[in-house]
């Protein structure tokens, strides 16, 4: 049986059969049919963000930490315009998000009508499919097919311009079930025989190594639990990205740490040394190979991605296996098994005790101080103070970004959101507010640069008034904490606006919005500051003034190889032009 309905209740349809149960997003004339839908019923929660890129961002947390995808709703124009940078982030992180837009009446496309913008040609190279309807029987197929786009294969942002005649005209609503979605069906299951070769290099490596990315996550807890069972079961250890930190418990036995320009020394070495990378749903980005000639000489590289283009675009690589990355683990674990569970014992055994030396050095050292707090130790505190919680984090990016990544441990996937590819200042507050509103019992927490959270403040009006008890866990040197410390490091102490000489009281401001603010700025008031913040049942702005001019060690200068680590206490040999090893 048929039904027959407007352009505006498709698309309100489309979400409830998609099981949509909120949408972020922010009201003009170009969407309001479809507001007018929303009012209207009650099934799907409609979320009043502050601006169009806090809709997006709060898309993204919403999807990072429950795996479904999210859904926002901008009108025409500027709303479309100002979505570009959410869009540009999910895409680069590949989460998976859905924007509808509004747009101008298809009679007044290109004109110049008021709030008009060709949305599609501008969110052409930064969505992974777009669409512009301008027939309303298309509509709902066009809904149903971008759910599948977004989530299927590697997971991006879709993109669908809705014209308001469209959302005001009648006709057929097509279901999910009838929708056309074949023509995007990517591969998911590995080449056997590929899997297999993967094994047999496996078997005798001796310096095996798990590089992890955020792909795993996006496959599923399933695909973490059987990285877990691999790794485990063969002594392989195990680094990660940036994006895939918690596919891997950081409590696990084979966990060496993240890797990076800001890795820690044990698992870069790892990477430069090892003779085996099986790369894991990673993409080789440039803040994990560093200098390319130099990556990891010495190894035989595989690469498992689901995204063809993906593979030999950066490295070229020995073994590619286009394939989901939780179907190829589960093969190459059945593989494994069957061929008798061989490892080179005696190789792995010496190649742990290679990387125990080098957590010697313990990377992650830091000066201590009784009168200053020290951003490290704000974070090693964060960590011991709610590590019992049913926690969540969210970053904004910078400095404290780093440091979160390297003092914060995540046993479980989908409990990390962050801007990584494209480093999005002013992604961490919309995204907390995401998550909170997918995990309304959860502690979420967002630890953030005064710099960045500046950037979405007004974001806390959304957390207020939708009683979204986010915490904003602010390090306040007072500075653009890695801008400077670059200045410092490679531009001569030159400090070119790299820090803002108004700041706003931050304990202030979180009255002005109606919740709580916290100051604390010595370390001995630290712990009690914090018990403070999670005893308040509502938002909390907390302003932790930190050291003004610490840096975020391990660093990898710019154009170095991965082996060449900038150490807390090389910063000054490296300021004098000595080279380092």
């Amino acid at each position: 049986m048929t039904r027959s309905m407007t352009g505006a209740r498709m698309v309100v349809q489309a979400l409830k059969d998609q099981g949509v149960e909120v949408v972020f997003g922010y009201p003009g004339g170009a969407v309001l049919p479809i507001y007018d839908e929303i009012f209207q019923q009650n099934d799907i929660r409609h979320i009043l963000v502050r601006h169009e890129q806090g809709a997006v961002h709060m898309a993204e947390g919403y999807a990072r930490s429950t795996g479904k995808p999210g859904v926002a709703l901008v009108t025409s124009g500027p709303g479309a315009t100002n979505a570009v940078t959410g869009l540009t982030d999910a895409l680069m992180d590949s989460i998976p998000i859905i924007v509808l837009t509004g747009q101008v009446p298809t009679f007044m496309i290109g004109t110049d009508g008021f709030q008009e913008a060709d949305t599609v040609g501008i969110t052409r190279p930064c969505t992974k499919m777009n669409w512009l309807v301008k027939d309303t029987a298309k509509l709902s197929e066009t809904i149903h097919q971008a759910f599948h786009v977004a989530t299927q294969g590697r997971p991006g942002p879709v993109l669908i311009d809705i014209p308001k005649d469209v959302q005001f005209a009648t006709s057929e609503y097509v279901p999910p079930s009838k929708a056309r979605t074949d023509h995007y069906q990517p591969k998911v299951k590995g080449d056997l025989d590929a899997v297999t070769r993967m094994v047999e290099m496996l078997e005798t490596a001796e310096r095996p190594l798990f590089y992890t990315g955020g792909g795993v996550i996006n496959s599923g807890k399933a695909a973490s639990q059987l990285l877990v069972e691999f790794a485990d079961a063969t002594g392989i250890p195990v680094t990660s990205t940036l994006m895939g930190l918690g596919a891997y418990p950081a409590s696990g036995k084979g966990w060496i740490g993240m890797l990076g320009m800001h890795g820690l020394y044990e698992a870069n070495l790892a990477m430069h040394g090892c003779d085996l990378m099986i790369n894991v749903g990673a993409r080789f980005d440039d803040r994990i190979t560093g200098r390319i000639s130099d990556f990891s000489p010495k190894s035989k590289k595989i690469h498992i991605d689901i995204d063809a283009s993906s593979i030999n675009k950066v490295i070229r690589v020995d073994l590619p296996i286009v394939g989901d990355v939780g179907h190829v683990l589960e093969d190459a674990l059945k593989i494994w098994k069957a061929r008798g569970r061989k490892v080179n014992k005696e190789g792995i055994a010496k190649w742990w005790a290679q990387i125990e030396e080098w957590k010697k050095v313990k990377c992650l050292s830091y000066e201590p101080s009784t009168t200053t707090i020290k951003p490290q130790y704000a974070l090693e505190r964060l960590e011991a103070l709610t590590k019992g919680y049913d926690r969540y984090i969210t970053t904004e990016v910078g400095q404290h970004q780093m440091w979160a990544a390297q003092f914060l441990g995540f046993d479980a996937p989908n409990r990390w959101m962050t801007s990584g590819g494209l480093g999005t200042m002013g992604y961490g507050l919309p995204a907390s507010i995401g998550v909170q509103i997918a995990h309304p019992e959860a502690l979420v927490i967002n630890v953030a640069g005064e710099a960045s959270w500046l950037m979405n403040m007004q974001e806390m009006g959304t957390a207020m008034q939708f009683r979204a008890p986010v915490k904003q866990f602010i390090l306040n040197n007072e500075r653009l904490g890695m801008v400077r410390q670059w200045q410092e490091l490679l531009h001569g102490e030159r400090y070119s606006s790299s820090w803002s000489e108004s700041l706003p009281d931050f304990v202030k401001l979180a009255e002005a919005f109606g919740c709580k603010g916290i100051q604390v700025s010595d370390p001995k008031d630290l712990d009690d500051a914090i018990l403070e913040m999670l005893a308040y049942d509502g938002p909390v702005i907390f302003d932790c003034r930190v050291e003004k001019h610490e840096n975020c060690f391990p660093m990898i200068p710019s154009g170095k190889p991965h082996n060449e680590m900038l150490l807390s206490a090389d910063a000054s040999a490296f300021k004098s032009g000595a080279v380092l090893v």
